[in-house]
C-alpha cells in the first residue's frame, strides 16, 4: 500500500484506555491545504466545534486524535481541553496552534484528560515515521480491524498518491461524516477546491453508510494535500484534472465505507443495497439507506431469511411518507443475484438463497421502474451481539481516578439467570477435559483481524488453564499473498495450489515462522509465559518430501508431510508447554517445504492420540441446504465427500479430518473462526456453534 510523500504518522498510549493504543497523530512536512466533514448532530463534540469553524484552510500541518474519551457534552471544558491539546500539539512539532486540528473518539460525557494526552505528545512526535499502522491502531474503539486504503493517479503526467486511515464500526448513521477518518494526499490543490470534492465524494459513499441509524456526536473526515507531488495545481472545482482527483478519492472512501460496513459492530456479514429505477437520484439515496438501515431487513438477513417482504414495506413506507410516486407493488427484488419478487412474489429454491446469505456479503437489488436514478447504500446485519456490546458498553465502563476509562466486565455485573446457565454448562465439560490433548489449526479471518488473533490466544490460554493440553497448528495464507503480491511474485495456481519457488520460500519462512508464529507466541505468553513457538523444521518436527503430481507438473516447494516427531511433541506437553507450531516441513535434502497446515494439524492430532481436533477458518462449518450441520459421523461425511456434495478447500478439510478419526481421534470440529470466543462457545455448550464430527 503505497502512501503520499511528506507524511508521517505515530500511535501511541497515553493513559485513556487502560492497554491500547490511544493517541494518534498525523504530520505534512510542509503547509497542507485541508478540508473537512463533520457530522450534523446538534450534540457536537468540542473538537469538531473547533476544526468546523476553521475548515477550509490552506496552512494546516497537523491533526491529532485521541480515543476512548469522545469530549462530548462536557460545556465549556471541553472547548479549553481541545485547546489545550492543540497547543501542546504545535509546541512540540515547533509550528503555530492554528496549523494544528484535532478529533476526538470514545465515551461521551466524560471529561478529557487532556494532561495524559499534552504529556504523551512528546513521544507521539518521536516517534513519528513513514508507516501509518500504529495511528490507524491509535484511533480504534469498538473496531475489529484497522482500516486503510491508497489510490495512485497522474495528474498532468505527475503521479499523485492518495491514501486514508479511518475508524468506524457503531453509531454510524448516514450524514456527512459518519467516521473519524484523515485522507493524506500529495497533490497541490487549492483548499477550497478540496472541500468541493471532499463534499461531492462523500455523497455516494460515507453519507450512504449505516451501521446502526445513530449518529455521532464526533464524525469527523479531515483531507489534507501538501502539493508535494509538484503537480500544476488545481484552482477550481471543474476540468479534467479536478474531474480525475474526484473519481479517485470517491473510489477510496467506497473502500472505507464497505471496510466500515464489514466491520459493524457485532456484525457477521454486510449489506449492500442497489436501488435503480428511482425518479431521481436523492430519493434512490433515500430508499437504499432506509432498507439497509431497517432493523427487520438487517435481522432477517443475520437470520439468512430471505424476507423480500421487509425490503418491499421500506420501500412503501418512504414512499407513503414523503408522498413519493412509487409503487413498491410494481418493483423487482433481488437477493444474492436470485429474483425473489418481479410484480409478484416470484418462486425461487430458499434452502439455496438462505445458503447464499450465509456469505459474508449480501447484495439486495431493487428495481422500481418509477424513473432512471440509482444508488447504493452500505451497511451490516443486525446481531445479537450487537445488542450485547452496546448494552455493557457504558454499564460496564467507569471513569478511572487519573482520567482515563476502564472496563469492569467481571460476571457479577451480568444478570443472575445469564450467570446460572452459564456456569452450569460450561462447569459440565470442564472436568471432561482435564488432561486431554487438542490439536487448534488456526487459520483464515482470525488469523488476520488483531481483535480475532487476541481473541483467540485468550481462548487457548483459558483451556490451557482448566487442563486441556492445546496445540496450536496455524497457517498463513493471506498474509503470505499480501506479501508475495507486495513483491511482486509470480502467483502461478495449479489445481487452486500456489507454486511455490525458492524464492518464495524464503519469503515463505520468514513470514510464517518470523512473523505470525513470533506474534502468536508473544501474545500467548503476555500472561503464562508457557507457549513455545517451533518450525516444523526445529528437531526435524515435521519430515517432508516433495510434492509430485501424476501429470508431472512441478509444484516448486511445495511438500508432503511423510513423519511427524511425535516424542517431541509429547515431552512438551509433558512439561505443560503449549506448543505452536508452522506448517514447514524439512526435506531430506535439506530443503524446507510448505505444507498444507489442515493435513499438518490432522497428523499431528493423530501422532500424539489427541481426544479433539479443531478447525477455525471462515467457514460454519458443515451446510447442507444452506444450514448448518451440527454433527456428522466419519461415514456420512466420508458420503458427503464422495458424492461431490463437499467441495474446494472444505473437501481438502474433510479428508485431512477423516485421516485424524481413522488415526484414532475421537471428536473434530469445525468452528467459525470470524467471530470471537467460538472456540469456547463450541467446547463448553451444549449445542455448540460449528459441527463435530465422531468415529462411526
Amino acid at each position: 500500500m503505497k502512501w503520499p510523500r511528506g507524511f508521517s504518522f505515530s500511535g501511541v498510549a497515553c493513559g485513556i484506555k487502560p492497554h491500547r493504543p490511544d493517541l494518534a497523530l498525523v504530520v505534512s512536512d510542509t503547509d497542507a491545504a485541508c478540508a473537512g466533514a463533520f457530522t450534523v448532530n446538534r450534540a457536537k463534540a468540542a473538537p469538531v466545534v473547533d476544526a468546523e469553524g476553521r475548515l477550509p484552510a490552506e496552512r494546516i500541518r497537523a491533526v491529532v486524535i485521541n480515543s476512548g474519551n469522545a469530549n462530548a457534552l462536557t460545556g465549556p471544558e471541553g472547548l479549553i481541553a481541545v485547546r489545550t491539546v492543540i497547543e501542546a500539539t504545535a509546541k512540540a512539532l515547533s509550528i503555530d496552534a492554528d496549523q494544528v486540528v484535532s478529533a476526538s473518539t470514545g465515551v461521551i460525557g466524560m471529561r478529557l484528560p487532556e494532561h495524559k494526552i499534552v504529556a504523551a505528545i512528546p513521544r507521539c512526535v518521536a516517534e513519528l515515521g513513514a508507516e501509518p499502522d500504529r495511528a490507524a491502531e491509535a484511533i480504534m474503539t469498538t473496531d475489529t480491524t484497522k482500516k486503510l486504503a491508497s489510490r495512485t493517479i497522474t495528474i498532468e503526467g505527475t503521479p499523485v498518491t492518495i491514501a486514508a486511515l479511518c475508524k468506524g464500526s457503531g453509531m454510524i448513521a448516514p450524514q456527512l461524516a459518519t467516521t473519524i477518518a484523515v485522507i493524506v494526499t500529495d497533490l497541490a490543490i487549492d483548499a477550497h477546491a478540496l472541500d468541493d470534492a471532499l463534499e461531492d465524494a462523500t455523497k455516494a459513499t460515507l453519507n450512504q453508510l449505516t451501521i446502526d441509524g445513530d449518529m455521532s456526536t464526533n464524525d469527523s473526515v479531515f483531507v489534507l494535500a501538501n502539493g508535494r507531488a509538484g503537480n500544476p495545481k488545481i484552482h477550481t472545482s471543474t476540468g479534467p484534472e479536478y474531474d480525475t482527483f474526484l473519481a479517485a478519492l470517491g473510489d477510496l472512501l467506497e473502500e472505507l465505507a464497505r471496510a466500515i460496513a464489514a466491520d459493524g459492530e457485532g456484525a457477521t456479514k454486510r449489506i449492500e443495497t442497489l436501488i435503480t429505477g428511482a425518479p431521481n437520484e436523492e430519493i434512490a439515496r433515500d430508499i437504499a439507506k432506509s432498507i439497509t438501515a431497517s432493523p427487520l431487513v438487517k435481522a432477517a438477513m443475520f437470520g439468512g431469511d430471505p424476507n423480500w417482504g421487509r425490503v418491499l414495506s421500506t420501500v412503501g413506507a418512504r414512499a407513503g411518507s414523503q408522498q413519493w410516486d412509487i409503487d413498491p407493488a410494481a418493483s423487482e427484488v433481488t437477493i444474492q443475484g436470485i429474483e425473489v419478487y418481479d410484480g409478484a412474489p416470484q418462486p425461487f429454491d430458499r434452502a439455496a438463497l438462505r445458503a447464499r446469505l450465509r456469505e459474508p456479503e449480501v447484495v439486495i437489488d431493487v428495481e422500481l421502474r418509477s424513473g432512471e436514478a440509482s444508488a447504493r447504500a452500505y451497511g451490516c446485519d443486525l446481531s445479537y451481539d450487537y445488542v450485547k456490546l452496546n448494552a455493557d458498553y457504558t454499564s460496564l465502563l467507569f471513569e478511572a481516578p487519573g482520567g482515563g476509562v476502564a472496563k469492569d466486565d467481571r460476571l457479577g455485573n451480568y444478570s443472575p439467570a445469564f450467570k446460572r446457565a452459564l456456569l452450569v454448562e460450561a462447569l459440565a465439560y470442564i472436568d471432561r477435559f482435564r488432561s486431554k490433548r487438542c490439536v487448534i489449526k488456526y487459520g483464515g479471518a482470525a488469523l488476520t483481524k488483531d481483535s480475532l488473533k487476541r481473541s483467540f490466544c485468550d481462548d487457548v490460554l483459558l483451556l490451557h488453564s482448566v487442563g486441556l493440553l492445546p496445540v496450536v497448528v496455524h497457517g498463513g495464507g493471506p498474509e503470505l499473498t499480501r506479501m508475495l503480491d507486495k513483491i511482486g511474485a509470480d502467483a502461478e495456481m495449479i489445481d487452486g495450489i500456489r507454486v511455490t519457488s525458492q524464492s518464495d520460500m524464503r519469503l515463505v519462512e520468514m513470514v510464517i515462522d518470523g512473523q505470525i508464529n513470533s506474534e502468536l507466541v508473544t501474545l500467548l505468553n503476555r500472561k503464562t509465559g508457557r507457549a513455545v513457538g517451533m518450525s516444523g523444521k526445529d528437531a526435524g518436527l515435521l519430515r517432508a518430501k516433495k510434492q509430485t503430481r501424476d501429470d508431472g507438473r512441478d509444484l516448486g516447494h511445495v511438500g508432503e508431510l511423510v513423519e511427524v516427531n511425535k516424542s517431541f511433541v509429547e515431552s512438551l506437553l509433558a512439561q505443560s508447554y503449549i506448543p505452536v507450531i508452522s506448517p514447514i516441513g524439512l526435506g531430506a535434502d535439506g530443503e524446507g517445504y510448505n505444507l498444507d497446515p489442515d493435513v499438518v494439524a490432522a497428523e499431528i492430532a493423530a501422532a500424539i492420540g489427541a481426544d479433539k481436533l479443531i478447525y477455525l477458518s471462515n467457514v460454519a462449518g458443515v451446510l447442507e441446504a444452506g444450514e448448518l450441520v451440527s454433527e456428522l459421523t466419519a461415514q456420512q461425511l466420508r458420503g458427503k465427500l464422495e458424492s461431490g456434495a463437499i467441495t474446494g478447500g472444505m473437501a481438502t478439510k474433510a479428508a485431512a479430518l477423516l485421516r485424524a478419526i481413522a488415526g484414532g481421534v475421537r471428536a473434530v470440529h469445525l468452528i467459525d473462526g470470524r467471530a470471537p470466543h467460538n472456540m469456547i462457545a463450541e467446547l463448553f455448550t451444549d449445542t455448540g456453534v460449528g459441527t463435530i464430527v465422531r468415529p462411526d
